[in-house]
């Protein structure tokens, strides 16, 4: 185990809640690193053979912020966009919200112009509620997050990633569930969110 994947995952100072991160003063470092997303209740048909648990809850996800040396991002940036964004702006909750369609009845839906989609103002709050008791995230900090990513998705079960994490046999499944949601968006009409109301 080298020293991230033991940061993060053998002893990881804590995980945080939704309304632990967004509350002040904000808890996660404006500074590069990789985090590490943790559940208690497992999104219909992901399989957790070989993945690690801490205190009961189950690893799914791990990300990086920023990409690369050129962006601007951070981790706080970054675990904040996931916990109170939206599924175009936010690959997890993307996957998150599709896989959990049938228990939220909020499929995803093309809105405003028709150029973005998300769940509707009502299914992002729907997830919004979802992830406060069941998503939970930790982080460590590191200068160039890009380079170490790759070994993580070599010796992790990490379902719910799928780029650069083709050999995970659930990879190419979540794949294709997100681009048939994505299908489905698009065959349907916009969604009026003129009546909607989200509060994060």
């Amino acid at each position: 185990m080298h020293s991230v994947e033991k940061d993060l995952l053998a002893n990881p100072p804590f995980l945080y809640s939704r309304s632990e991160i967004l509350s002040k003063p904000y808890p996660v470092p404006k500074e590069r690193g990789l985090y590490a997303w943790f559940f208690k209740e497992i999104p219909p048909g992901v399989p957790t053979d070989g993945c690690s648990t801490k205190d009961e809850l189950t690893l799914l996800y791990v990300g990086i912020s920023p990409k690369n040396l050129e962006s601007t991002q951070n981790l706080r940036n970054r675990i904040r966009t996931h916990y109170m964004g939206n599924a175009e702006g936010s690959t997890l909750r993307r996957t998150l919200g599709v896989l959990l369609e049938e228990q939220c009845g909020f499929p995803l839906r093309r809105v405003g112009s028709g150029k973005r989609m998300t769940f509707t103002h009502l299914g992002e709050q729907w997830l919004d509620d979802w992830m406060e008791v069941n998503a939970f995230v930790t982080w460590v900090t590191h200068s160039a997050p890009w380079e170490t990513e790759a070994e993580l998705f070599k010796s992790l079960s990490l379902p719910l990633n799928i780029r650069d994490n083709d050999h995970h046999p659930f990879a190419k499944q979540l794949s294709d569930i997100r681009k048939e949601a994505q299908r489905k968006a698009k065959e349907m009409p916009v969604a009026d969110e003129s009546s909607e109301t989200r509060s994060n």
